[in-house]
Order: C-alpha cells, then structure tokens, then sequence
C-alpha cells in the first residue's frame, strides 16, 4: 500500500498550497536553532512551547483550527522569544515548510497519532503529547513511522526525564527492595459530574469537521469542543488517558519496562456521577498480570479530599503526605517499600512502621524533557520517551478500558501479537473505525 497521502488524509480545508514534496532536511548542527511548530495552541501546547524556547529553541509556526487561539498564542510567543511566528490554520502549510524541523502536536487526544504519522512522512521529528495514540494499533503504526521515516518522536510523559525517578530505577536495580511482585498505581483524583449544556455556536471561520478527523460525524458541542471531548471514547480514554498514562508510564519505567501484560482486567464504570453525560469511568479498578509480578492502577473522580503533588512541592524539598496523594505509585519489594511521586515529589524508601530508610527529593521535569528532545534531534540518538517504549505503557491504557468497555471483564492478551486471545468483542476495539478521509493505511 502506498504511502498516507496528507493531500487525501486532511482534505481541502487543511493542506496549504504547497507542493507534496517530503521536507527532509538533514541533522542541525550543535549551534544550529531548531526551529518549532506548534500544532494545536491550548494550554498545554502553549506551555510546551515556551519550555521549548527556555531551552533555545524558536516557535516559527502555530497551527489552529480556533482564530482566537491563534492569535493570543502568537502574542504571547512573541513576548516570550522576540519574534511572532507564523500563523496558520492549515496543518499541510506546516508539514510542507521547509522553515520547520520539527513539531509539537498539542491536538486533542484523537489527533494525536494521526499528525504523528504525517509528521514523521514530511520529514519532521515530533514531540506529541500524552496518550499519544487513540487506540494500540495505532500506537504500533506511530513505531512504524518513526523508523520508517528515521524521525525522533518523544512522548510528553516527562517523567523519564526525571533526575529523581533515574535515580529511583537505580535504585530498584540495586536489590535493595528485594523482589517486587504488587506495584500500586494511583490516579485518585477529585472531580465532578459532566453534563453538555447548551449546544453554544460554532466559531466564525471554525472547521469542525477537521476537528473531528477520523471520530464519527457529530453536530458540533462547545463542552465536547471545550475539553469535554475527554469524556468520550470517540475522542478520548478518560482519565486513565489523560492523567494515568503519567504514573503507568512511570510505574513501567521503574519496572524496567517489562512489555505488555499477559492479561487484564477491570471494575468500575459511571458509578459516583451515574447518570450524567460522560461516557468513561469515575472509578475504575484494574489489574494487569505481568509474568513476574501483578500491577493495579486505580482512579477515581470524585473525592474532594485527593490532591495532585502541589506546585511548591514539585519546586522544592517536600514530600507529599502520601495516603492523600492523588497520583503516587507504590512498589512493595518483599524487603522494603517505596513510594514515589510523579512531576515532582520524590521518593522515600520505608520499613516497618513507616520507618524511612532512603529518600530523595524531586522536581518538575519539564524543562529535562524538552531538552532531552532538542538534544536527540541534533544527535538523532533516541529520546528519553521514544514511541517505542511509550507503545507499551499506552497500550496499558487501552488494555484497562477494552477490559472495561466489553463489560468488567478478565481478558488474557498476546503481546507478541497484540491481539487478545479468545475475545473478537475486545479484538474489535484495538483498533477504531476511521472516517472517510481521515484513514491511517497498514502500510504507513
């Protein structure tokens, strides 16, 4: 099958004027400053970008579907590098432009694979963000890009980049624990019912349907459009997606990355807020068989009194008070315990009775992140969060939500096939339907 066509793939309202022709490009010199755009200017685009450019890099291009975000993201670049960006709301004119070495996709969660796959065919490295990939055969088509394309493609789950949590592995590594067969990962989160309200009025000049790309066709929702679309499997998988993904990531890393479990399983479901418009879950426990240990990953959306590690924690000497720490992972070695926190709060090692016997202190890693993605595309070495270990960690994500979605069941998984064993029902939600037009091909 012959390469995805960006011409076909985004349609007439999205590539820019410019020739087909793959810009390439060759590897920038040490000196040499990579020049950025921005795909997707929401909050946490934005904040990537200007992370970007404390490390030396330059925004030359922002890509919004949104006029308004266009241009307060083009004002507020310009005040922090010296210099406005280009503008445009045509994701073609970006991957056409040789003026660009790579990009950060900053779309919503169900664009996130397809921008990486055109990306990495115009010759641009990528830095997309977290889930990278809207279902697990997607995710191995973003891995077949990135080596097809020889492209550096960085996920932004940060904490690899971590000095804190390196430290940890090695930590782990030395035996100290002992042998580790239960890891704990939380995603214990406060939250609120969802409900759609007023449909509101598509913005002047706004293209919903490129919006929604390869998601079915639906009547356009200022709360789906406003960030409510992580409420919905066609856009999204929850908060295990949005927020978990973090601490899997992290709790894989620390493991070792051991691959893909061998069975899953879940409870849970709409159950504090049942009833409203969301369709994932507000409590959802899972657990995934390794061969050497068993991980559980639990979430919630409800209780008031779960808080995220605390920005004056993630700057400066602080632990978290950890039973009320919404997002920790603990690791229960058969000699000793720890328990580590993700952007920040570091990690303590305890015995009996709660006594600390190692401990290190953690900070925010946005900035080692980012840095680690302009250093890798100079030296093209691979990035701290390459697609290829993230793969796996996503595919935790899915694998919790397929369990979930064909009804709270046990399902046992073939990693070397990606395929569940015994389940058409869950086999069918590997991979989405997509859109006329929007199709990502076998052959990327």
């Amino acid at each position: 099958m012959r390469r995805m066509n960006r011409r076909e793939f985004l349609g007439r309202s999205v590539v820019g004027a410019a020739g087909l022709s793959l810009a390439c490009g060759g590897v920038l010199g040490a000196n040499e400053r990579v020049r950025i755009a921005l795909i997707g200017c929401g909050g946490r685009g934005r904040i990537v970008a200007r992370g970007l450019i404390e490390n030396g890099a330059e925004i030359a291009c922002l890509c919004d579907l949104h006029e308004g975000r266009l241009r307060s993201t083009a004002d507020e670049i310009d005040q922090a590098q010296g210099r406005k960006p280009k503008t445009t709301k045509r994701m073609g004119e970006v991957l056409d432009s040789n003026d660009v070495d790579a990009v950060v996709i900053g779309l919503p969660d169900h664009w996130h694979g397809p921008a990486s796959i055109l990306a990495c065919q115009a010759g641009k490295d990528v830095y997309v963000e977290k889930p990278h990939a809207h279902n697990i055969w997607e995710g191995r088509k973003m891995v077949e890009a990135a080596r097809k394309y020889k492209r550096i493609l960085q996920v932004g789950t940060q904490n690899r980049s971590a000095p804190y949590n390196k430290a940890a592995v090695e930590y782990i590594k030395s035996g100290k624990l002992g042998k580790i067969p239960l890891v704990k990962v939380y995603n214990l989160k406060p939250g609120g019912a969802f409900h759609l309200g007023d449909v509101g009025t598509e913005p002047d000049g706004f293209d919903w349907d490129t919006w929604l790309g390869a998601a079915p066709a639906r009547p356009y929702h200022q709360a789906i459009f406003g960030g409510g679309w992580h409420n919905y499997w066609d856009f999204s998988g929850g908060d295990m997606a949005n927020d978990g993904i973090h601490q899997l990531d992290l709790a894989m890393m620390l493991m070792g990355d051991p691959g893909m479990p061998r069975a899953v399983s879940c409870s849970g479901g709409r159950v504090a807020y049942k009833g409203d418009d969301s369709e994932v879950p507000d409590l959802q426990i899972v657990a995934f068989d390794f061969d050497d240990f068993v991980m559980t990953f639990e979430l919630s959306g409800y209780p008031k009194y779960m808080r995220k590690t605390t920005g004056t924690i993630r700057r400066n000497d602080e632990f978290p008070y950890w039973t009320q720490n919404a997002t920790r992972i603990e690791l229960y070695g058969s000699d000793l315990m720890m328990t580590i926190g993700r952007h920040g709060g570091g990690w303590q090692v305890t015995t009996s009775g709660g006594k600390v016997v190692e401990q290190m202190y953690g900070r925010v890693p946005d900035y080692d992140h980012q840095k680690d993605f302009l250093d890798c595309i100079k030296t093209r070495k691979r990035p701290n969060a390459d697609v290829g270990i993230l793969h796996e960690s996503c595919a935790l994500v899915h694998l919790g939500n397929i369990a979930h979605r064909v009804g709270n069941e046990k399902l046992r998984f073939n990693p070397e096939k990606e395929r569940f064993i015994d389940s058409d029902e869950a086999n069918k939600l590997v991979k989405r339907s997509y859109r006329s037009k929007y199709e990502i091909p076998e052959q990327v």
